[in-house]
């Protein structure tokens, strides 16, 4: 039933840049939460050429818990770096807009190994409400392609786009969650959503079935999300996800009808 894809040695060994790459700007935002207001941290790379008159895309990436802090750097890791990279912004110029979780804070308030799911949240966590506030600053002030809005997460940020994308769907062209999950209950919200879904098989931090119920659900919902499940692929189901051309290639032909 589901779509399984054998991974090569060669494709797995593929390395994540630890270094923070130049083309990010440093930016913060401000919101309220617990009745005080809190600056975060996050990174913008706009591409490498602007020209007047035009808009680009924007990629919205959630990071994983490993990559939580205020150090505003290791949110760049995988996604972000691959995306900075020359090859990249020629083929698919766009801003990349990737913010920072706090250190012990999560985009959702879940338990991550849990293999069924908890009701949403009447409202978004304080992290997940700056990245929002952070996609609202760099729209005003950027010249970003209104209909070519993605979101995109993994792992802990996997959780996050499902979450978010459920909260406003009408501001995304696109998502692909990988490795997260989301409540089910809030599938008819995404069932307009195109949406690619990843999970590796082998996962023992976060349940593949948690991957598995939301795409089932959005489908009984009427949706028609695409799912690759990657056999004997642990965690790390981001790697060949982000660094198969189909996968951006894909993303970045959606636009909001």
């Amino acid at each position: 039933m589901w779509r399984c894809q054998a991974v090569g040695a060669m494709l797995m060994m593929v390395a994540a840049c630890e270094a923070a790459p130049d083309a990010y700007e440093e930016r913060t935002v401000s919101v309220s939460a617990d009745g005080r207001n809190l600056e975060y941290r996050y990174r913008l790379m706009r591409p490498a050429a602007v020209e007047a008159g035009k808009t680009y895309p924007l990629v919205l990436f959630l990071h994983g818990a490993g990559e939580r802090g205020n150090d505003n750097a290791k949110q760049l890791k995988y996604l972000p770096t691959w995306l900075g990279e020359p090859e990249s912004r020629r083929t698919h110029p766009c801003f990349v807009l990737a913010p920072q979780c706090r250190e012990g804070s999560r985009w959702v308030e879940v338990n991550w190994s849990d293999k069924t799911a908890v009701p949403q949240t009447p409202e978004p966590t304080a992290d997940l409400a700056a990245a929002v506030a952070a996609l609202d600053a760099v729209m005003r002030a950027e010249p970003v392609d209104r209909d070519r809005v993605y979101l995109t997460g993994l792992s802990m940020g996997g959780y996050g786009s499902w979450d978010l994308a459920a909260r406003m769907p009408e501001r995304f062209a696109a998502m692909i969650p990988i490795c997260g999950g989301g409540d089910e209950a809030t599938a008819p919200q995404l069932k307009t959503l195109p949406i690619w879904c990843f999970h590796g098989a082998a996962d023992e931090v976060v349940p593949v079935a948690r991957s598995r119920s939301m795409v089932e659900a959005v489908r009984a919902a009427g949706g028609s999300p695409k799912y690759t499940e990657f056999e004997s692929v642990g965690h790390d189901s981001w790697t060949p996800a982000y660094r198969d051309p189909d996968t951006l290639d894909w993303l970045f032909r959606q636009r909001r009808p």
